[in-house]
Formats: C-alpha cells, sequence, structure tokens
C-alpha cells in the first residue's frame, strides 16, 4: 500500500515548483489563483526569492503548502492508500485528498502562519533536537524543567525535537547532555512551535477552522496528534483544533502506517526530509520515494 507524505517548514528553498509552474497549464492557473488568494505574488518569492525572504514563516507556510499541493494535483499518479503530513503538511495532505477546499486549505495556511508568527513575536520561545535517547526519557526530563517545555517532535526513533521558552529550553538542553543526549542542540526557529507557548495562534486558527467545511478525505489520513487513520470529518477537525500545541507525533504515524499495511512511502513536496526520517523508523522492508 502506498502513503503519500507532505513535508513542513524548513523544506523550502529558492525556485521551488518553479518547473511545475512553467511545464504544467493547470499548476500555472492555481499559482496565479493563489496568489490572488493571498493578495501578493508569493510565486516572484518562490521563484526568484532569497532564501532569507523564503524564511518568513507567513511566506514558508504557503510557499510549501502550494509545492506540495498543486504537485499532488496535477500529478496522473497521485493515488494513495494513505496520507500523513508533517505539521503544516497535515493541511496539505488534507486538501490534496479533498477533505479540504484548495481555496480554504490556503486560507488556514495563511491564517496559521501569520497566526504563529504573531505568538513568536508576542511569547518569545525557541526549539531544539535532541539526538540518541529514548523518548520517556526526554519526557520525564522536560516536566522536571522549571518553565515551559515540551517534546514537540517525535521525528524518528533517537531523533525528538523540544519546544518551550527560551530559558526552560536552555536549561532543558542542559540537563539532557548531562542526562547522556549524544547532542542537544538548539535550532535556528522564530518560536516553540506545537508547545502551549502557540495557544493565542491555535485561538485565532480555531475561528478559521471552524468557519469552513471539512468533508470525507479520498483515503485516511494519520493525524499528527492521535498517529491515528481516520476518514471522519469530525474527528479531523477536532484534531487539526490541537495540532498547533500538541506534539507531532511522526514516528507513531509511520509504525502505525506500516502495521496497517505500509510497504511504500512517497514524498509529495519539497525536500527530502521525511523520506529520510521513514527510512530510520521502518528500515530497508518499506520503499520510500519522491513524487
Amino acid at each position: 500500500m502506498t502513503v503519500y507524505m507532505f513535508p513542513g517548514q524548513g523544506s523550502q528553498f529558492p525556485g521551488m515548483a518553479k518547473e511545475l509552474y512553467d511545464n504544467n497549464e493547470t499548476a500555472r492557473e492555481l499559482f496565479e489563483r493563489a496568489n490572488e488568494i493571498l493578495g501578493f505574488r508569493i510565486t516572484d518569492i518562490m521563484f526568484n526569492g532569497t532564501a532569507e525572504e523564503l524564511k518568513q514563516t507567513d511566506v514558508t507556510q504557503p510557499a510549501i503548502f502550494l509545492h506540495s499541493v498543486i504537485l499532488a494535483m496535477c500529478s496522473p499518479e497521485f493515488k494513495p492508500d494513505m496520507v500523513a503530513g508533517h505539521s503544516l503538511g497535515e493541511f496539505s495532505a488534507l486538501t490534496a485528498v479533498g477533505a479540504l477546499d484548495f481555496e480554504d486549505g490556503l486560507r488556514l495556511v495563511a491564517i496559521r502562519a501569520r497566526a504563529m508568527q504573531k505568538a513568536c513575536e508576542q511569547t518569545p520561545g525557541t526549539m531544539a533536537a535532541v539526538l540518541a535517547m529514548p523518548a520517556e526519557k526526554i519526557e520525564e526530563i522536560c516536566a522536571g524543567v522549571d518553565g515551559v517545555v515540551v517534546p514537540a517532535n517525535y521525528n524518528c526513533e533517537g531523533q525528538v525535537v523540544i519546544s518551550g521558552e527560551c530559558n526552560a529550553v536552555a536549561e532543558a538542553v542542559r540537563m539532557l547532555k548531562e542526562a547522556g543526549a549524544r547532542r542537544a542542540l538548539p535550532l535556528p526557529v522564530g518560536g516553540a512551535f506545537h508547545s502551549p507557548l502557540m495557544q493565542s495562534a491555535a485561538e485565532e486558527l480555531a475561528a478559521g477552522i471552524e468557519s469552513v467545511e471539512f468533508k470525507t478525505p479520498t483515503c485516511p489520513i494519520y493525524q499528527n496528534v492521535t498517529a491515528l487513520p481516520t476518514m471522519d470529518p469530525a474527528v479531523i477537525k477536532a484534531n487539526l483544533l490541537a495540532q498547533l500545541t500538541a506534539p507531532v507525533k511522526w514516528t507513531q504515524s509511520v509504525v502505525n502506517m506500516v502495521a496497517d499495511g505500509a510497504d511504500n512511502f512517497v514524498e509529495c513536496g519539497p525536500g527530502k526530509v521525511l523520506q529520510g526520517l521513514v527510512s530510520k523508523i521502518a528500515g530497508p522492508e518499506v520503499a520510500v520515494g519522491q513524487l
């Protein structure tokens, strides 16, 4: 069974999706529609902008969403048995399999990006990657730190990202190294994503989520919050509402997809990050590739 998986923030690059725009008329029409919906020419930044310009959250998130979704919509071979997306990628996945309309998906991503940017400015925070330490031990150490710091991304066995207040993350990094983590390194991010510090952004996004219609997707989606499959629009919506302040259970999602018969994982969008994570989680018995 084939899984299509959709990347999150960090996979953007200058010139992304330009080939798709240049060579496919349907793609071109969708990109131009996106420019109108967003109220600025995001394609100019995607194709000709600098890495710095592309790094701004309110550009990054819609850019990755558009690259991923339009690629899926324009590829006749896009016939998933299941889908999953990493953080932002969950919105791409839901749109690609028809749970969200293209316009609604894009609008929600734009709201999400602006709300996250605002939350970062209101409550500065950071994230750090922790390597070669059991997730349970990381959870235990974070729980013992004074201040807000929580596991935010379970990326693969031996790679967990923590998120929270700057001082609390710094203290957790110190304690994790002392406890034997091979590396615990701060990440160059603008805020504490997937932590309680995103509560104000989650509330802002909730208003947007409540205003759009969710439909039954064409196949099950394994969502970040639960790592479980669903095709129920009400469940999808509830999990999306919780997503910004909850951890991304990517490791658990991949394990569950493999248990349910997945043996071919195809990344849809910019970058190859998810292929690397799947290979580490599921090993050589699954195939990984790019759309």
